[in-house]
């Protein structure tokens, strides 16, 4: 008689949950890296489409938003802005009123760009769920929940 069991590291079977734990995460970093080799432009960095990403769900911003909301410093978001604009994918505006304010946001181009790296993770995502079984497509679901829950801890 074998007295071996044979467990998913994801299971509550488990007391000491590290071995899910790392499971989980490597398999959400390998996933993440897919999706982010699908992208409308090549040589933008994963920082700068967070910008434009950012810009397209929250719109304009000032300078300090950003790096805030990026939680980088901001002269290193003043870099990565400088890049994006003079690539045509952003576009600075001065404010009406204080002259001294600038906003931030998408130019037509960065709209453009933001729109097809989207549609082209979604179309690798779904081409991939097109190859699973219904079983493993609604497992996956229930993972994003869940997911979705860790996260927004």
């Amino acid at each position: 008689m074998n007295d071996s069991v044979d467990e998913s590291p994801l299971t509550d079977n488990i007391p000491d949950h590290s071995a899910a734990a790392s499971e989980l995460r490597m398999a959400t970093f390998r996933l993440a890296r897919r999706l982010r080799a699908q992208r409308a432009v090549d040589t933008m960095s994963d920082g700068q489409f967070a910008v434009l990403a950012a810009l397209t769900v929250h719109g304009a911003h000032t300078l300090g938003q950003l790096a805030d909301r990026e939680r980088v410093t901001a002269p290193s978001m003043n870099r990565t802005v400088s890049l994006l604009e003079g690539a045509g994918y952003i576009t600075r505006i001065p404010d009406a009123v204080d002259r001294r304010r600038v906003s931030i946001d998408l130019t037509d181009y960065g709209r453009t760009i933001v729109d097809e790296t989207v549609r082209r993770r979604d179309a690798f995502l779904e081409e991939s769920l097109a190859a699973l079984t219904p079983d493993e497509r609604e497992t996956l679901a229930r993972a994003a929940l869940i997911m979705r829950k860790v996260a927004d801890k």
